[in-house]
């Protein structure tokens, strides 16, 4: 009956484990998914705006020097 009543245990406790841990690892590799994107979308917008950047040509005033006065 003690075995009987520690295998059930053992099982359950095991199964409980099981699924406390997949779902955490669901959870994790969501965020982690979701964040690589973000990052992805963040640099390439940044890239984007520095390349827009690059590209506009400099006044005059600016390459003589910036002298507004």
């Amino acid at each position: 009956m003690m075995r009987t009543r520690l295998v059930w245990f053992t099982s359950g406790f095991v199964v409980n484990g099981a699924a406390i841990a997949y779902c955490l690892h669901r959870d994790l590799s969501k965020d982690h998914y979701l964040l690589v994107n973000q990052l992805k979308h963040n640099f390439g917008a940044m890239e984007a705006r520095v390349s827009n950047l690059e590209s506009v040509p400099h006044s005059s005033n600016a390459q003589e020097g910036g002298n507004s006065s």
